[in-house]
């Protein structure tokens, strides 16, 4: 039989209709997944075309499963967050959608406020339990969308869940038929789909849902979530780890739209960004991410790193306010009490920081030869220089310009005897037995020392 694919706009053979496979025993993939050894990457050469989508976007799970690993929010803090989103995400809305629970009595007050801001973006979205009670809830509080758990491995099916793969999607189209039913817009999280029987469960079963949509008049999202990190992107790898296979055969073989298709991972094996890139370059329009990389055991995709994975894959941020991340990161410190690791990419301490000497005096030249790009325009944060034994003289006058605002004719060179005199001061320290790197006040006091005696004799 021939069907012309709407999204390659080509005439291909369907010939298969994958059906459930009902089967007795789990599918567990022991020989990938042996438990008491690191799980192996199989390859079978298989390689599917890119297929980048019109429009890609973030969506946020700050307020959900970033809210999972912590203390919770108030909803003063939720709102001040959900207002940098906003900003950050700009007037096209890259920062698509936020999801909220509505549980507890802060919840709904956070995600009520939130709503009452009348943003387009990000749209506030919740995730609730397959329970009737709870798709009323939701409903009365006019939300258009929500997330429902449908796990889909054998791992949850069967261990956690107790049924049959049968039973398991009999279940799930009951619940999504609810929310049709209250008129709400279903986003179904396939959980652990990367431990998934792919053509046996995951096809069949959202193949089912689009017969259930079409009945209904109501699109449903997929959420490919990758609960526990594993998926690869690897050219030619295997399912059921493929990231690039899982979002092909979605969209091939299950005709889902790119809108319609949005990857949730974890970072458990370090793969979280380059997943999430991947999602979309083979068709994904949607990567969900959470604020700081904050979620369940290692973290969720940092939000901020796929503001930047965007505006490299589009050549531009398309109205971001990426300064914007410099002031969440501040906030999480400031208000929330989280100490960002230092050397965390685009948010840390130590990320725009140099303590070599060397590098120092490379910077005092041009930043551009050791920051990655212009930090002080696309993050409002100034290259930095940490002061020790190894800093030489180069990193002191860099210190000093930056911190007394000295430029121009006034900025010092590694030369001047102010910067010699700290350098001098500094070296004595060491001598001494100190070993950790000079504090910013400390450093001051020193500069503070000699420095009337300078600006009197210049």
């Amino acid at each position: 039989m021939l069907d012309k694919n709407r999204h390659t706009n080509l005439l291909e053979q369907s010939q298969y209709k994958y059906s459930l496979q009902d089967v007795d025993e789990p599918n567990l993939y022991r020989e990938i997944y042996p438990y008491d050894e690191i799980p192996k990457v199989a390859f079978n050469h298989r390689r599917v075309p890119l297929c980048m989508p019109e429009e890609i976007w973030i969506t946020d799970t700050t307020f959900r499963d970033g809210q999972q690993s912590r203390a919770p929010y108030t909803a003063d803090q939720i709102v001040e967050m959900y207002k940098m989103l906003h900003r950050l995400g700009g007037p096209k809305g890259v920062i698509r959608q936020s999801e909220f629970f509505v549980y507890t009595k802060k919840d709904r007050e956070a995600l009520l406020r939130c709503m009452d801001l009348g943003y387009k973006f990000p749209e506030v979205t919740t995730w609730i339990r397959a329970k009737k009670e709870d798709f009323m809830l939701v409903h009365d509080l006019g939300i258009k969308e929500t997330g429902i758990l449908v796990s889909c491995s054998d791992y949850h099916i069967f261990k956690k869940l107790g049924l049959s793969r049968g039973e398991a999607m009999d279940h799930y189209l009951g619940v999504v038929k609810r929310a049709f039913d209250a008129g709400i817009r279903p986003r179904c999280h396939l959980e652990d789909i990367t431990r998934a029987d792919f053509y046996g469960f995951v096809v069949p079963f959202v193949n089912a849902l689009h017969e259930l949509s079409d009945e209904a008049g109501i699109p449903v999202k997929i959420r490919m979530c990758d609960t526990l990190g594993y998926g690869v992107s690897y050219p030619g790898v295997a399912l059921p780890r493929s990231v690039p296979g899982i979002v092909y055969g979605l969209h091939h073989y299950a005709d889902v739209s790119s809108d319609m298709l949005e990857w949730h991972g974890h970072n458990d094996f370090y793969h979280g960004v380059t997943n999430a890139v991947n999602a979309w370059l083979y068709g994904a329009s949607g990567v969900n991410c959470s604020l700081l990389g904050i979620g369940e055991r290692t973290g969720n995709i940092p939000l901020e790193a796929m503001v930047m994975e965007y505006a490299a894959i589009r050549g531009t941020t398309d109205g971001m306010d990426t300064t914007v991340i410099t002031e969440i990161a501040e906030y999480f410190e400031r208000e929330l009490n989280y100490k960002i690791p230092p050397m965390t990419p685009f948010v840390g301490s130590a990320f725009n920081l140099t303590r070599a000497g060397i590098h120092a005096d490379g910077i005092m030249k041009d930043t551009e030869i050791y920051n990655i790009f212009d930090t002080e325009k696309i993050l409002n944060r100034q290259a930095e220089v940490a002061i020790s034994n190894t800093s030489g003289t180069a990193g002191i006058a860099y210190w000093i310009n930056k911190h007394l605002d000295l430029l121009g004719d006034d900025a010092l060179t590694k030369q001047s005897p102010l910067v010699i005199k700290v350098k001098e001061e500094i070296d004595k320290l060491y001598e001494d037995g100190r070993t950790t790197l000079m504090g910013n006040e400390e450093l001051m006091e020193i500069i503070n020392r000699f420095y009337p005696d300078y600006k009197e004799n210049k």
